[in-house]
């Protein structure tokens, strides 16, 4: 069987989602996808004297929490991939110090959730790894700091923003076991429409969206309707009415299959959080807190993880640039091929 079509890639020997975990802080709690997650911590300090270690804390104890569901230690992963949205993915690097396992930093902003998976599926398919994580977290007090304002600053937020999620998803993937299964990939490509503004995520972010879900539907000779969801983050409310609109033009609707993370975290009028969700750990925290039990249990046959990032960083912001977006995509399965389980 060939592994490539298109620009996408076939996985002919499906790696399994052993385990995930999610954690989240109490605001992400309160809302609508409360209940899924294995973790509401209350105190967004984690115990910790700075935010950035909170972070970290949360990443590690995300991961840690995944390890014991699969029943393996630390020593037995192969790899772990995790990444972050603060400067040299910091928080990653931090919480994942003390395991000792060999580790790839990765930056993909909002959709590193799905480059992980991705790739890890990459390594376990193709040998190169038997055990693999993959695990991604943010915070809004490190996002706010870096990305915009200092909190003490009371800045002013626009319409269109969206609110950086306190929150961490983490997985282990293995060569062989039972569902959810990886099924096939497709990386991202760079789209740039000229977005400027750093507060319309959804805006700069929805053309990779469109793009990525667009090329593996080709690839695969697939519809949207075969698929039971078609999930993005973090578009947010914004950028989920663009990326249909979008594939509309293309002849595609996914309006019926189609939710999206960012506009599925809060209640955006009760918790005034504008246009909805982001940040590493909000697509992270529900894939795997809402989305993998589903899969697994059957609920859900088949999914696309389209997980999207804005590659800013704030010098670049303020030199005027306009913002880059990629999107990665994951196709998961309750079965490991059409038919079977």
């Amino acid at each position: 069987m060939e592994k490539r079509i298109g620009s996408s890639i076939r996985l002919p020997h499906p790696p399994s989602i052993r385990s995930f975990a999610s954690i989240v802080g109490q605001k992400e709690g309160d809302g609508p996808l409360g209940h899924c997650f294995d973790r509401i911590e209350l105190r967004d300090d984690f115990g910790e004297k700075t935010w950035e270690k909170a972070e970290s804390r949360l990443q590690c104890e995300t991961l840690q929490l995944a390890l014991r569901k699969s029943g393996f230690d630390a020593a037995v992963l192969d790899c772990v991939l995790a990444g972050d949205l603060i400067n040299q993915c910091t928080s990653s690097s931090f919480a994942l110090r003390e395991f000792g396992i060999p580790f790839l930093g990765l930056y993909g902003a909002c959709s590193t959730m799905a480059e992980g998976l991705l790739t890890g599926s990459l390594l376990v398919e193709g040998g190169f790894c038997k055990r693999a994580a993959a695990v991604t977290s943010s915070h809004f007090s490190t996002a706010e700091r870096q990305f915009r304002f200092p909190l003490s600053y009371g800045g002013q937020r626009t319409p269109t923003s969206q609110w950086t999620c306190t929150a961490s998803g983490a997985l282990v993937l293995t060569e062989s076991g039972g569902p959810p299964y990886v099924r096939g990939v497709c990386i991202g490509r760079i789209q740039d429409l000229g977005i400027t503004d750093a507060n319309n995520m959804g805006a700069a972010m929805a053309p990779a969206a469109a793009d990525t879900i667009a090329r593996y539907l080709s690839d695969t000779g697939t519809q949207p309707s075969d698929y039971d969801a078609i999930v993005t983050g973090d578009l947010g409310n914004i950028g989920t009415k663009l990326v249909r609109m979008l594939l509309q033009q293309e002849g595609i609707d996914i309006a019926p299959q189609h939710q999206d993370c960012g506009a599925m975290m809060f209640d955006a009028d009760a918790q005034d959080t504008h246009a909805g969700g982001s940040g590493c750990g909000c697509a992270g925290s529900i894939l795997c807190g809402h989305f993998l039990p589903q899969v697994q249990q059957g609920s859900i046959r088949r999914m696309l993880f389209a997980a999207t990032g804005a590659l800013l960083s704030p010098m670049i912001v303020q030199q005027g640039e306009s913002i880059p977006g990629i999107s990665h995509l994951v196709d998961i399965s309750f079965a490991k091929e059409d038919g079977t389980c």
